[in-house]
């Protein structure tokens, strides 16, 4: 069975009086453990795509601008989705934390506040927190979008070991060429429609 399974999917958006179309009839399937990526130019329908599974699936989402909280620390921002589960004790919470922390290798900087970290640091921080939850997958909207190619690969490597230690599927949409190249399984996308990757 896939993790995702998408059948012609299509999405508008209404601007005045016209029904503008963002997404054309895309049919694709994505299986457990993935790392996969949708890539294609700014406007091709990538985050609209990433928003729809969103909101049809239970998972963790990494964004492009890191999304910290800035008054609180690493850790602190890594336990935020943790506080609003249900049934997780101040010591379960407090493991997963440390070792979510210790799998990014943010120990030392646990205590350090978002303007006190790396672009690099504050997207590894943003990695654990959206696999703090245990989904069984993580979207990320343009990951490495304001990092440095050196740094960018270095989250992209950071996310498929994760994958391999927790077994979480990772989605990533990106428009850098060197970067796509990362994924293991491609979706291409132009004007709304898929060009490579789609279900025949």
């Amino acid at each position: 069975m896939p993790l995702i399974q998408a059948q012609n999917i299509t999405k508008s958006y209404r601007m005045g009086d016209q029904d503008v179309p963002a997404l054309k009839g895309l049919s694709f399937e994505i299986g457990e453990g993935a790392f996969a990526a949708f890539v294609g130019p700014s406007g091709s329908g990538k985050s609209t795509l990433l928003n729809l599974i969103f909101r049809g699936e239970h998972l963790g989402f990494v964004f492009q601008d890191f999304n910290l909280v800035p008054v609180l620390s690493a850790y602190e921002n890594i336990e935020y989705p943790l506080l609003m589960v249900r049934g997780w004790s101040e010591a379960k919470r407090r493991e997963r934390v440390n070792q979510m922390i210790a799998a990014v290798g943010m120990t030392e900087q646990a205590h350090k506040r978002p303007d006190q970290l790396s672009g690099g640091q504050k997207q590894r921080v943003a990695v654990a927190r959206a696999l703090v939850g245990e989904p069984k997958l993580v979207l990320a909207d343009e990951p490495t979008a304001n990092l440095d190619h050196d740094t960018a690969y270095k989250v992209l490597n950071l996310m498929k070991t994760m994958r391999d230690d927790f077994g979480t599927s990772f989605i990533f949409s990106t428009h850098d060429p060197k970067i796509m190249h990362e994924a293991e399984q491609t979706f291409t996308l132009e004007d709304g429609r898929l060009v490579q990757g789609a279900l025949a």
